[in-house]
């Protein structure tokens, strides 16, 4: 059945059209992780906008900015009249991209690149006014930890800003730098895309690069994809109320205004939202 599922995967994939993803304009020349980041720095905060202004977000606040990837959307939040933005990732080839966008945006007295696990950061208890956390919680693999941490260095009145799409939103399985089907995970076993991305990443320049990425074994030697941790809506929701926070804020986005409806059945919420906005003050 997996063989079946595969030709089938390939056959339709070309049917639906390209995402744009950064991993492939860096390929093509277009454009780095880093530069990218940057170019698309507000809609990492647009879901939070309607509440909040960037001033009152950033202006003067020593910023720590989770999952900060090439650091283009760390140095976004610099731009934004930010005292000084910490970006942590734990890929050490982000570390010169990041730096040379700092550079090349002089930025670099107010941003500094950590690679780290954000389980486990070195900062003093309360060392920063404002965390960021754009795209990061489904991907960590320890989600509780990481925002466990996130509030030991949080200082008394700041405010962690969260948010997320949720594993069964379209493009939840994280592959659409190659895979081009929405709701893939929802009709074909993760085995399944596991296989077909891997095959599409043959004549890719980086194509090892994000094999390594995003796959991992088991203890059985099972593969599977370790890039995310599948975060949905009901266990974010569990996360919280075991963790006894209560956010001063939270938004669920449906993917279009027409299927808002539709996002409010129960079972079918987790297909229909698009995005997860969770303000939490210490």
């Amino acid at each position: 059945m997996s063989k079946f599922g595969e030709k089938i995967l390939k056959k339709i994939n070309p049917l639906f059209p390209k995402q744009v993803h950064p991993f492939n304009l860096e390929n093509n020349g277009e454009q780095t992780y880093a530069e990218w980041q940057y170019e698309k720095g507000e809609q990492t905060i647009k879901f939070y906008l309607d509440k909040y202004t960037t001033g009152e977000m950033f202006k003067d606040k020593k910023v720590l900015d989770f999952g900060c990837g090439g650091g283009g959307k760390s140095l976004y939040y610099a731009s934004l009249g930010a005292e000084h933005v910490t970006g942590v990732d734990i890929v050490e080839r982000y570390e010169k991209e990041a730096y040379d966008l700092a550079d090349k945006l002089k930025l670099r007295d107010r941003f500094t690149f950590i690679l780290g696990d954000a389980t486990k950061l070195p900062f003093e208890d309360e060392s920063f006014d404002v965390i960021i956390m754009n795209d990061f919680f489904e991907h960590v693999s320890r989600p509780e930890e990481a925002l466990k941490e996130a509030l030991r260095i949080l200082k008394k009145g700041g405010r962690i800003y969260l948010n997320f799409p949720p594993y069964k939103h379209p493009f939840g399985m994280h592959l659409s730098d190659a895979i081009n089907v929405p709701w893939v995970h929802l009709f074909f076993s993760e085995t399944t895309c596991i296989n077909v991305y891997k095959e599409l990443m043959k004549d890719v320049p980086d194509g090892e690069e994000r094999i390594k990425f995003r796959f991992s074994k088991d203890k059985n030697g099972k593969e599977y994809i370790s890039y995310i941790n599948k975060m949905s809506i009901k266990r974010f929701k569990n996360i919280i109320k075991t963790m006894d926070i209560h956010p001063i804020y939270i938004k669920y986005t449906p993917l279009r205004s027409i299927v808002a409806p539709l996002a409010k059945i129960p079972g079918l919420n987790e297909v229909f939202y698009k995005m997860v906005t969770c303000v939490i003050e210490k």
